[in-house]
């Protein structure tokens, strides 16, 4: 058996990414332990969740500076499911979260595209039972 036990997200900042996606996304902050002067080993992951986390890697070269807020290329990169979109959804525009549309049912669900505090595409998805 295999899984994905974490996904790499370039950040900026620790503590302001972990401030996101705590707090206008929700997640848990699963770990966050030192690995040396500047540098941290920083999990969050969706409240409740016991798959794939979220590793929090801050962009240290040039090059990764580029990529932050651009990892899926302008499209739509993950893809965030609820089984309460309405409350997920105020909390997250209460947060101050920019909607690229508004939210729109289609036939596998309610969906709106958001953007992370780097510009990243997501989704919120409600899948319909």
């Amino acid at each position: 058996m295999q899984s994905l036990g974490a996904i790499a997200y370039l950040v900026r900042d620790y503590d302001e990414a972990i401030a996101f996606f705590t707090g206008a996304l929700g997640f848990a902050l699963i770990e966050d332990t030192p690995q040396g002067p500047d540098k941290r080993w920083v999990t969050v992951a969706p409240r409740g969740a016991e798959g794939t986390k979220l590793l929090l890697a801050r962009a240290v070269t040039d090059e990764q500076r580029t990529h932050v807020g651009k990892q899926g290329g302008g499209r739509v990169f993950l893809f965030l499911q609820t089984d309460d979109f309405a409350s997920d959804h105020a909390r997250m525009t209460r947060h101050g979260v920019r909607f690229r549309e508004e939210p729109r049912h289609e036939p596998y669900g309610t969906v709106v595209v958001f953007e992370d505090l780097y510009g990243n595409a997501w989704d919120l998805i409600q899948p319909t039972l």
